[in-house]
Formats: structure tokens, C-alpha cells, sequence
């Protein structure tokens, strides 16, 4: 096996695994793009990066070194890590990735008869001072960011910085005042707190906002809190109905994705599409925007992103465009029914969940009301894109660019613009050739993967109208279509379609993986 691990996390924990039972790496792990969803999400482990969990992706990680045993990895931590990247520690004693915090090794370190404990002293002292050292406002506010980086860091060897350890680094300060240790141990105490709460299923928004605000103001110099500061954020936004109606609206359907997630074994859920999963991201990124302006007091900030990105009014009846798109789109369907049922679980008599947190609901209820009334602008868009209406006998000529422009108003409404129609389909595609298609479904994801091109054809057509014909483009098609069989070749097996074919090409080109950083 090559000296050089691989993004695949199967072979990089193979390949740390082989390096030694002892063996642990160093690893700086770049911030997380963006996830999917926000409902249900659990609380980040503080300390930890997430990157040795399930789907976590290992394009993050750039590997410094390989320390073996603990004495060794915790010393080469405390030297290394910097106060502004987070340094994660992998281990794979099994070839399964497991992290380690700091605080985790040293816990275990100190149980070590053979342990020096001055010096391990000396070493987390020399640490702490850094961090209050390298923090940019100085003074009682970096003892503060040093506390907080402790709590985060080594709250599984003590939740604040113990006497020893921060009498020593109070004298590397030059510094000898109570008031100081006071304050490093009621801050350390307070994040200890607050990462205790994480715990609780039910929380009211007021408190959300207030560990936000104290988690918001560290996490420019305790780098550990700043996925905690995002994951407040989001569940601020989930009991708050305005911000709910922006996500409804700029998120992306990925019904298909979140069905295929459900049902795959773990760690092999298929990965969601580039273009969708982007979309998703600056979804969230605006949510957050908007949450974080309405909770610090930018009222006209927040106000201009809801006024930007209006939640359309609930539709009570279907149009025609987008009842045929839904008779010919599983994943149409899918996302109406699951909405229905969403909807269904919050109103029902012996529904349990929201009762403590009624403002969950209510969030919830308009979030799902105005999700409706987007999915009806998407699937009416779709509609008149791959099942445009004739146009009318008697319609007057110059009536017709007036009937295309409107195609093209509901396009925008659904989408924002036509090139970000037109990625939400090209990824939608993508993500169904990338599937590897049961038998008895092939037909199912052959026709869908039809559909949708039809789609992004129709699009290309009403945006670029003077596109020359490619002939190449135009042979190519046509020799995919004479080549499918018009029946199965055997009672029980399934012909091959042109969703197989695309399918076969598109693992062929994904056959290589690039390698992690070294």
C-alpha cells in the first residue's frame, strides 16, 4: 500500500491503523462547508471536529504528522496547535477513525503511574499562557479567550484550568492577582455550563439567544466554538416563523437526496450533488444572516433579507403545469406527500413533540406552509418547461412572446434566476446517473432522469433561442435512442436503459480520488 493515505476514510484509517496500534494523527481539519438540514441536527461535540464520523468529508483534512502513544501525541498538540485552526487527533486501532480530544489523552496520561506530572504541568501551562498571549484584545479579555479554549479543549481532564496549571501560567504573565484566577475559573465554569445544556432536548428560545451571544463573542479566538456558535444560531432559527418562511423559499429540493439517505445502510448514503448541496449552503448562510440580525438589534437588516426573499402565499389549488409535472415526478410526489405528512405529525391529537416548545411549532407550521407554496411555484415551472402548453388557435401573434415570457416569470419566481434553475436541474441529473439503480427500478429512475432533461432542455431553448444546432450533440442522441431494446431480454431481468449507460460513464469518470493533503 502506497506510503500516502487516500480521501477514502476506509483506506486513511487503514493506513493509519498500519502505522501501529499506538499510532495517532495530527491533522488540521478546514472549516465544514455547509451541512444538510438543521431539524433534529445534534449538538457539535466541542473540541472535536467531526471528521472520524459517519459521511464526514476527508477533503477537510490536511495531515501534519503521526505521533505514537500518548505522552508523545499530547506534547506534540500542546506545541502545535495555534489558537486559530482546529488541530484534530485521529486515531484507528481497528482502522475505524475515532477522534481524541486533548483533555480525553490527558485524562488518561495522568492515570499513568509513570507519568511526570510536573512536567505535563509545566507543558499545559505553557499552552494556556499562549492562548492568552496570541488573543488579540489582551489583558482580562485574553484570560477570558484562554479559559474558554481550555473548557472547549480539555474539558474531559478538568472543566477549568486547575490551580497548578494556572498559577504557572499567571507567573509566565508576570501576573499575580486574584481577581484574574477568578475570572478564568467563573469563565471556565460558565462554558462548562453552557456545553452542559447542549444536552437538553427542549430549550426556549430566550436561553438559545443568550449561550449564542456568550458563545458568538469567544469564538473569533477559540476557533473549537465557532460550529457550536453556528449550531445556536440554527436552533434560534428553527422557533423563529420569519426566519423559517426565508429558508422555505431559498432552499433547494432535495426530496430524492433525504430519501436515499433514509434508506441506505450507514456510511453509504449516496452523496448529495454539488450544485443543490451549494444552493443549500448559501441558504443557510442567509438564514443565519437573518437570525443574526434580528437578535442583535439590525432590525432593517433583517428586514431587508425578508423583504429580498418573500415567502409566497399558500396556493390552494394546484395549477395545471404542476399536477401533470407531479404525475410523471416521483420525487415530485414524494416531496408533497412528505410535506403532508410533516404536516399531519404536528396537528395530530396525540402529538407529544412541540408541546413544551410551542414556538417550535409555530415556526414549523410556517415553514411548512410556506414550503407548499414553493414547491407549487417549482412544480408549476417544471410543468410548463417539459409539458408546454399549445398555444392557442386564435391567440394573436403578438400575444405569443407575451405567453414565453411568462414561462420565464414563473421560472424565476420557482428559482430566482434561469442559471440557478438550470443548476438545480444539471445537479438533480447528476445525482441520478451517480445512483447505482436497483432492477426493479430502473425503469422508475430512467424515466425521472428523462424528465428532468427534458426540463433543462426546454430551459436552454427558452433562455438561448439562437443556440446552432450541434450535430454532434444531435448523432449522439440519436444513437442512444436506436440503441435501446424495446423489450427486457429475460422475464426476470431488466433491459438496460440510457440511465445505465450515463450511469456507467459517470462511475468511470469518478474512478480516481484525489488524495488528502500532506
Amino acid at each position: 500500500m502506497s506510503d500516502e493515505p487516500t480521501s477514502s476514510s476506509v483506506d486513511f484509517g487503514t493506513w493509519l491503523s498500519e502505522r501501529g496500534p499506538d499510532a495517532y494523527a495530527l491533522a488540521w481539519v478546514s472549516e465544514a462547508t455547509g451541512a444538510v438540514g438543521v431539524d433534529g441536527a445534534p449538538a457539535p461535540t466541542v473540541g472535536e471536529s467531526g471528521i472520524a464520523g459517519p459521511g464526514a468529508d476527508l477533503t477537510r483534512l490536511t495531515l501534519h504528522e503521526v505521533t505514537h502513544g500518548l505522552r508523545e501525541t499530547v506534547h506534540r498538540w500542546l506545541q502545535l496547535d495555534d489558537g486559530h485552526n482546529l488541530l484534530a487527533i485521529v486515531s484507528a486501532p481497528t482502522g475505524v477513525l475515532r477522534e481524541h480530544t486533548p483533555g480525553e489523552l490527558g485524562a488518561e496520561l495522568r492515570q499513568d503511574p509513570d507519568t511526570d506530572d510536573a512536567r505535563l504541568t509545566g507543558e499545559l501551562a505553557g499552552w494556556l499562557y499562549r492562548r492568552y498571549a496570541d488573543a488579540p484584545q489582551g489583558l482580562e479579555l485574553g484570560w477570558v479567550a484562554a479559559a474558554a479554549a481550555w473548557s472547549c479543549h480539555m474539558r474531559a481532564l478538568t472543566g477549568y484550568p486547575p490551580p497548578s496549571v494556572l498559577s504557572a501560567s499567571l507567573e509566565r504573565a508576570d501576573e499575580d492577582d486574584d481577581t484574574i484566577e477568578d475570572l478564568v475559573v467563573s469563565t471556565g465554569l460558565k462554558i462548562a455550563g453552557l456545553l452542559d445544556r447542549l444536552e437538553h432536548a427542549h430549550r426556549p428560545r430566550s436561553e438559545l439567544i443568550e449561550d449564542w451571544r456568550a458563545v458568538q463573542s469567544l469564538a473569533a479566538d477559540v476557533p473549537a466554538l465557532t460550529e457550536l456558535a453556528g449550531w445556536l444560531l440554527d436552533q434560534i432559527a428553527l422557533r423563529d416563523a420569519p426566519a423559517q418562511r426565508l429558508r422555505a423559499v431559498l432552499e433547494p429540493d432535495i426530496t430524492d437526496y433525504l430519501r436515499d439517505q433514509q434508506a441506505a445502510d450507514p456510511g453509504t448514503a449516496p452523496a448529495l450533488d454539488a450544485q443543490r448541496a451549494e444552493h443549500l449552503a448559501q441558504g443557510r448562510q442567509t438564514v443565519r444572516a437573518y437570525t443574526a440580525a434580528a437578535h442583535t438589534g439590525r432590525e432593517q437588516e433583517a428586514q431587508q433579507l425578508l423583504d429580498s426573499f418573500p415567502a409566497p402565499a399558500r396556493t390552494l389549488t394546484t395549477s395545471g403545469p404542476a399536477r401533470t409535472w407531479r404525475q410523471h415526478s416521483t420525487t415530485a410526489q414524494e416531496a408533497v406527500e412528505a410535506l403532508a405528512a410533516q404536516r399531519n405529525a404536528i396537528t395530530t391529537e396525540d402529538s407529544t413533540d412541540y408541546v413544551t416548545d410551542p414556538e417550535l411549532l409555530h415556526a414549523h407550521a410556517a415553514y411548512l406552509t410556506a414550503r407548499e407554496g414553493q414547491l407549487h411555484r417549482i412544480h408549476d415551472a417544471l410543468g410548463c418547461l417539459a409539458f408546454p402548453t399549445p398555444a392557442p388557435r386564435d391567440l394573436p401573434e403578438a400575444l405569443a412572446p407575451v405567453a414565453t415570457a411568462q414561462i420565464q416569470r414563473r421560472v424565476i419566481e420557482a428559482f430566482g434566476t434561469p442559471e440557478r434553475a438550470a443548476q438545480a436541474l444539471d445537479g438533480q441529473i447528476h445525482y441520478q446517473l451517480q445512483q447505482l439503480v436497483p432492477a426493479h427500478q430502473r425503469a422508475q429512475t430512467g424515466a425521472e432522469t428523462d424528465l428532468l432533461t427534458c426540463a433543462r432542455d426546454a430551459l436552454q431553448h427558452l433562455t438561448n433561442a439562437d443556440v446552432p444546432l450541434d450535430a454532434e450533440q444531435i448523432r449522439a442522441r440519436l444513437e442512444q435512442a436506436m440503441a435501446r431494446p424495446t423489450a427486457a431480454e429475460a422475464p426476470g431481468s431488466a433491459a438496460p436503459t440510457a440511465h445505465d449507460e450515463a450511469h456507467a460513464q459517470a462511475l468511470t469518470a469518478a474512478s480516481t480520488t484525489p488524495e488528502i493533503h500532506r
